[in-house]
């Protein structure tokens, strides 16, 4: 109900005319914008990525709506100097390590003269990467029935609807305690799935980082060796889990790396101890996944906030509603009428 009435409030914004003068008061400063895969064929993938045609709405919205699209670093700069002149900044970030970042994304973002950061586990280039996410979508896209014995649920899955909603249903149950991700082993074994092959099938190679990171646009960052949820680590793994991640991209690239992102990003799998680490670690920013955007001239560098775009229910007028600060503002403004 409350979504219901918050995509409300969005469409009254929108088609009243409303949202230019509500985004002049809402929006923040800067804002990093959060994408995983860029899909060219979204129902075979489930939705579970960003569309071609999102993906480029978003970046012809930011450009004619007066942000100026810049390298992370370059948007946290700004932010600082310009003592509250006006100016708005986006910050393009993408998680994982995908191969359709550079097959379908890179050439848009060129053609945007767009910079961007990429954040690569280890295990992905070196086809280790448990991606359990990949596991999953793979079931449901082969199957019209899907099992998930440590769920003790079986669906019933022949069309994209169903197999999209049981898709979601077992990633939430994932995210609610990333413990869970080990259950899942039994059901990919009996399924003799193979996570290597769809590694390769999906995430760059080390040569194909290796010529990304020469890429005059393009930044790439940490994320784990394993992709853990971090808090579920003692001290001393979690700080391995991200020192051995740049230590192998840095001999990777040749060069520093910079950035990080918290692997899932919000407060279940990150919080102020894993902050220490980055920034002990050496790491110059680190990202999470929690909705925001940066409205100071200090925000805390290593717990920035992103703005996620794509899945299977986003829209340009969400989009739009995310950038201008109305969504959050609804969900502020509903959440006070309880």
């Amino acid at each position: 109900m409350k979504q219901l009435l918050t995509n409300g409030v969005i469409e009254i914004a929108r088609w009243s005319g409303l949202m230019p003068a509500i985004r002049k008061i809402l929006a923040g400063r800067a804002a990093i914008l959060m994408f995983h895969e860029i899909q060219q064929d979204g129902p075979s993938e489930l939705m579970t990525g960003t569309s071609v045609a999102l993906f480029e709405y978003s970046l012809n919205w930011l450009r004619q709506e007066g942000w100026e699209i810049v390298s992370l670093a370059t948007s946290l700069e700004r932010l600082a100097s310009d003592s509250g002149r006006g100016g708005r900044y986006a910050a393009l970030t993408f998680d994982d390590g995908y191969r359709d970042n550079v097959a379908t994304a890179l050439p848009i973002l060129e053609r945007y003269n767009a910079p961007f950061t990429i954040y690569v586990p280890t295990g992905a280039p070196k086809r280790t990467l448990q991606a359990w996410w990949l596991g999953l979508r793979e079931m449901f896209r082969s199957g019209d029935t899907v099992t998930i014995d440590a769920m003790d649920r079986r669906f019933h899955c022949p069309r994209l609807r169903e197999k999209m909603a049981g898709l979601n249903e077992v990633t939430e149950w994932i995210h609610q305690d990333y413990r869970r991700i080990a259950m899942l082993d039994p059901t990919f074994r009996k399924a003799d799935l193979s996570l290597s092959a769809l590694n390769e099938a999906y995430f760059l190679d080390e040569r194909e980082v290796q010529d990304l990171g020469r890429h005059p646009l393009a930044s790439i960052g940490g994320h784990t060796d394993s992709h853990a949820a971090l808090s579920c680590l003692d001290t001393e793994s979690a700080r391995a889990e991200m020192a051995d991640n740049r230590r192998y991209l840095e001999q990777l690239l040749q060069r520093p790396v910079q950035h990080f992102a918290y692997p899932y990003g919000d407060s279940k799998a990150c919080g102020p101890r894993e902050a220490g680490l980055a920034k002990e670690i050496g790491f110059s920013t680190a990202v999470t996944t929690r909705h925001g955007q940066l409205s100071d001239l200090k925000p805390d560098h290593f717990a920035l906030p992103r703005i996620g775009v794509g899945g299977p229910f986003d829209t340009t007028a969400r989009f739009e509603a995310r950038i201008s600060g109305i969504q959050s503002a609804a969900h502020m403004l509903l959440g006070s009428q309880r």
